[in-house]
């Protein structure tokens, strides 16, 4: 008898997301086990509910998600889970709170598209939030030299430092962009610019994009006008603007949802799976 797939979702806000369980429904999951407002003190008993519940060569049947809109939380969740591994007894398990790890892998995979990234100069506006850290840290991966750009130089540098933990060979830029002259500096002759700043917060200007000479590929993740950067409408998929090609929240969002879509099938294939920002980049790489 072949036992079914389950995926427990541990969410940190309190009404456990609709959105990652019908993404869940649509990859094929069987049964949804979901729970809301999880705390890292609790995540032993549920981890070890899904443990030991099943014979080890069963347990690729089972999986854990890891979402909510605090992606902070979320990441000590993650280790609070994995902690609770030993030997057989594990299942796989996948982070990706507010969609940030998925997105990120998607906004690099679609700039991969349209530059040779290897060399290249690349700019992440709003740095320091929880996508543009991961846009940052794989851009890094592809060895681009990575302009990390934030309204404060401290908050930029902080995620270099960061960033250099994970990546040591990192090529990484801290710049302010707290008026438009320094924004304007902050993107001056890069190939990729990623905008990954709050919804409406416009971050680049229309005309400041106009004219960014060498400027390839602009990926804009916000999809709440006004647009993070200006002239970009949320559904550009691949479209040619001012001699680059453009995209939008909403054109990066079916190759983020692909990547999503992948990774929930792949955490079935083993029991030893843990999918953070560089592993679910890898599953979009194949897709």
């Amino acid at each position: 008898m072949s036992l079914p797939t389950i995926l427990i979702c541990f969410d940190t806000d309190l009404q456990p997301s609709v959105f990652d369980a019908v993404v869940a429904a649509d990859a094929g999951v069987e049964h949804l086990f979901r729970h809301g407002g999880v705390q890292p003190a609790e995540v032993r008993d549920l981890v070890y509910g899904a443990m030991f519940t099943r014979a080890p060569e069963d347990l690729k049947k089972t999986a854990v998600f890891i979402g909510g809109q605090d992606v902070a939380a979320g990441e000590e969740l993650l280790q609070q889970t994995t902690a609770c591994f030993f030997g057989p007894m594990r299942v796989s398990v996948m982070l990706d709170p507010n969609g940030a790890n998925t997105t990120a892998a998607a906004a690099v995979l679609a700039a991969r598209k349209h530059v040779a990234l290897e060399g290249a100069v690349a700019t992440v506006l709003a740095a320091t939030g929880p996508v543009g850290r991961r846009v940052v840290r794989l851009l890094a991966r592809e060895n681009m030299h990575v302009r990390v750009a934030s309204r404060r130089r401290q908050r930029a540098e902080e995620v270099c430092t960061e960033i250099r933990q994970a990546v040591p060979e990192a090529s990484l830029q801290p710049c302010q962009t707290s008026n438009e002259a320094e924004t304007a500096s902050a993107v001056d002759g890069a190939q990729v610019i990623v905008a990954a700043g709050a919804p409406g917060v416009e971050l680049l200007a229309d005309q400041t994009r106009r004219q960014c000479g060498q400027l390839a590929v602009a990926i804009d993740l916000s999809a709440v006008p006004p647009a993070g950067i200006g002239g970009i409408d949320p559904q550009d998929k691949a479209v040619r603007r001012d001699n680059h090609v453009c995209y939008g929240a909403i054109g990066v969002g079916g190759t983020k949802m692909k990547i999503h879509k992948a990774a929930i099938k792949r955490l079935f294939e083993s029991n030893t799976l843990v999918l953070d920002a560089d592993e679910i980049y890898a599953i979009g790489k194949q897709i």
